[in-house]
């Protein structure tokens, strides 16, 4: 099948499995150029957006996914703690964007916030804000009048992850249904704030499913904004500690796939770019991969100490992107 770079180059939502896995099954140097393509059509070249993530509470989540070493059901080592306070909050999102990040993240290990605490995240967005950083926060579930007091409190992005394809999301995950993800999803769009929505390879799906995963994505009224995808790390006492996650190969593809089918969403390097070397990474990126976390920690695992980052970019002529420029990226 004959791919045209113009047309893919458009947000779709009428992807279809079959038409989707023909992407997979291309030469891998025509997917890159393809997703390649794309990406420039839609995006300035050589430049990439930096995120710092921050956990604001630790461990202790009562739900029960596979890969996560913050779930109370698991023996992990993780070390745990309650909701940080505003002061500690504020220094490492000054502290980030010193250090060239542009959005900061709050992560907390909830099920879902209760409103008590979301009023105190509240003012950590206002201060994140304040210092014109872009602000991201995930907290698990959102009723939908807590999606509204994070839209008012002026945050830009909420992640919630789909994680893998509908159809094998059972085997991950046993405390909440995918469509308990989708509903939270919603509200975030009703709200008005964007959504930072991607998923996990590694973690013993097929194939189809990562495919599968992106289609379901790309079906949304509106594409993500922002797209994570994270390639397993396993951690000692979760139910996933012996598996390796994806080949670097497959990791590549998927990015290649995920910009083509997500054409102006920012994709994003997320957990297990630990694992990938230098020139693994500059193909990611030129695969279409246009957005990293910076910083020493995603959430609880590892993550390329920032020197690192700092020196491939320079590597590479990579610039960062400074926050909400006047840019070539097309809205969605």
């Amino acid at each position: 099948m004959k791919f045209d770079i113009d047309i893919l180059s458009e947000p779709r939502n009428d992807w279809i499995f079959d038409e989707a896995k023909q992407l997979l099954q291309l030469p891998f140097n025509d997917l890159l150029f393809l997703a390649h393509s794309i990406t420039r059509k839609n995006f300035i070249s050589n430049s990439i957006q930096m995120s710092t993530l921050l956990s604001i509470k630790t461990g202790a989540c009562p739900e029960d996914c596979s890969y996560c070493p913050q779930s109370i059901r698991f023996n992990t080592e993780i070390e745990k703690h309650e909701l940080l306070d505003l002061e500690n909050v504020k220094t490492e999102a000054n502290k980030a964007k010193s250090s060239g990040a542009t959005r900061f993240c709050l992560g907390a290990a909830y099920r879902g916030p209760k409103d008590k605490d979301l009023e105190k995240i509240i003012e950590m967005i206002k201060y994140v804000k304040s210092i014109n950083l872009e602000c991201c926060a995930t907290l698990g579930l959102l009723k939908p009048h807590q999606a509204k007091m994070l839209a008012e409190a002026g945050l830009d992005y909420y992640n919630h992850n789909v994680d893998t394809s509908k159809d094998n999301y059972q085997n991950i995950i046993s405390t909440r249904t995918y469509d308990d993800r989708i509903d939270t999803l919603q509200e975030v769009r009703k709200s008005g704030m964007k959504v930072c929505c991607g998923g996990i390879i590694g973690m013993g799906e097929s194939e189809d499913d990562r495919i599968q995963m992106l289609v379901e994505l790309s079906q949304m009224e509106r594409h993500p904004e922002s797209v994570p995808i994270n390639n397993l790390v396993a951690v000692k006492g979760t139910p996933f500690e012996k598996l390796h996650g994806a080949s670097e190969l497959d990791f590549i593809k998927m990015i290649a796939v995920t910009r083509i089918i997500l054409p102006r969403s920012y994709v994003r390097l997320s957990a297990g770019r630990n694992k990938l070397s230098e020139a693994e990474q500059a193909m990611c990126l030129f695969a279409g991969a246009n957005s990293i976390f910076y910083g020493e920690k995603l959430l609880t695992t590892d993550n390329p100490e920032e020197d690192k980052d700092l020196a491939l970019l320079n590597k590479l002529g990579i610039t960062i992107e400074a926050p909400n420029p006047n840019q070539k990226h097309i809205p969605l």
